[in-house]
């Protein structure tokens, strides 16, 4: 009875050793790593030198008094001629100022008469005279200085250009100092460029050579106007200046393009 007990009770093990057993698990295919994209080599470009397109003059207009802007007459891109009113403030306590100051020149002037003209009756010294002339000086003093304050009242354009950026609004309230107005001149543009120092073998003041604009797509020739007297040591660069030929209208401050010089390095 034992055994048959023992048999019944290993009969569940028998069978699970005797079942078959599952395939096994076929590895997963290995899949070949992509090798990451190599960096584009640059472009080879021989003695292509990058350069920019700048404005002979430029300049931002600044507040030089704090006050409520009561005129604007500056738009983005606008062609401005030189003294033109840009930006004109509400100023009515700097014009009373002067108005003050006019008036009390005009009184001193007249006591300055009157003193005069004592004087000369022997009824004035010569004490009293300088006194009213000094008066008079003092006043005019005044004057300038309240005309001065006035004249901060309006920013008009330094020169001939095109409006490039506003930075204030109409009826805008602005501190001294605060930017207005940026103006680019409207004349020739310059070419500024960093060439390997080794051009200085070749390179003079007159030089020629091409530039490629980016944004027009077209080449013009160039000439050298100023060659920096530092070599950037560093770098192992100098900084020049350039002119186009030219006036092309296309042209505008801020573009850039490819210059490329007659010669190898």
């Amino acid at each position: 009875m034992v055994r048959l007990a023992t048999l019944i009770a290993l009969l569940p093990a028998l069978a699970c050793a005797q079942a078959p057993l599952p395939p096994a698990a076929k590895p997963p295919a290995t899949v070949a790593p992509i090798a990451p994209a190599a960096a584009a080599a640059p472009v080879a470009e021989g003695n292509a030198i990058r350069v920019l397109l700048a404005p002979e003059l430029e300049t931002t207009l600044v507040a030089q008094t704090a006050a409520r802007i009561d005129r604007l007459d500056a738009t983005l891109g606008q062609p401005v001629a030189k003294g033109k009113l840009l930006v004109g403030f509400e100023c009515g306590e700097a014009q009373a100022r002067l108005r003050m100051a006019d008036a009390e020149l005009a009184a001193a002037r007249d006591a300055l008469t009157g003193k005069t003209g004592l004087k000369k009756l022997n009824a004035a010294g010569d004490l009293e005279v300088s006194t009213a002339q000094a008066n008079v000086d003092r006043a005019a003093g005044a004057v300038s200085l309240a005309r001065a304050q006035a004249g901060h009242c309006s920013v008009a354009a330094p020169f001939a250009g095109r409006i490039a950026r506003v930075h204030v609004r109409q009826h805008q309230g602005v501190a001294a100092g605060a930017p207005l107005v940026d103006l680019v001149g409207d004349g020739p543009l310059k070419l500024r460029l960093n060439v390997p120092s080794t051009y200085l073998r070749q390179l003079k003041t007159g030089a020629a050579f091409e530039v490629a604009v980016n944004e027009t797509g077209r080449t013009y020739p160039a000439r050298v106007t100023a060659i920096n007297a530092r070599v950037d040591a560093v770098a192992q660069t100098v900084e020049l200046e350039a002119r186009i030929d030219g006036r092309p209208a296309e042209l505008l401050a801020g573009m850039s393009g490819v210059a490329r010089f007659p010669f190898a390095p």
